[in-house]
């Protein structure tokens, strides 16, 4: 399985944690349509938020950015943000 999480930091990405917390239903919904999907997990930060995205693949995983990217610009109502910060890799342990 792979793994990729994306630290969104900086100016703006408080307003997208508030937008993702208010529309988790239709974030939670997009999500699943990634290809191999395991598991989506948001989290808040004080600066802003996380994102983890768990699938077979990498290739479910690098469309899951695509997914993500394209919904905030869809639903973002204009909020400047950063591009996140990407992490990726191999997932050792997934307990559920």
């Amino acid at each position: 399985m792979h793994a990729t999480m994306r630290y969104y930091a900086g100016p703006g990405a408080k307003d997208l944690a508030d937008l993702l917390e208010r529309r988790k239903s239709d974030v939670e919904t997009e999500m699943r349509k990634t290809p191999k999907f395991v598991s989506y997990t948001l989290v808040r930060l004080a600066e802003g938020c996380v994102s983890t995205t768990v699938c077979h693949d990498k290739v479910g995983t690098d469309e899951s950015a695509k997914l993500a990217s394209a919904w905030i610009k869809e639903h973002g109502g204009g909020i400047k943000v950063n591009p996140p910060m990407v992490s990726e890799g191999t997932v050792l342990v997934l307990a559920k």
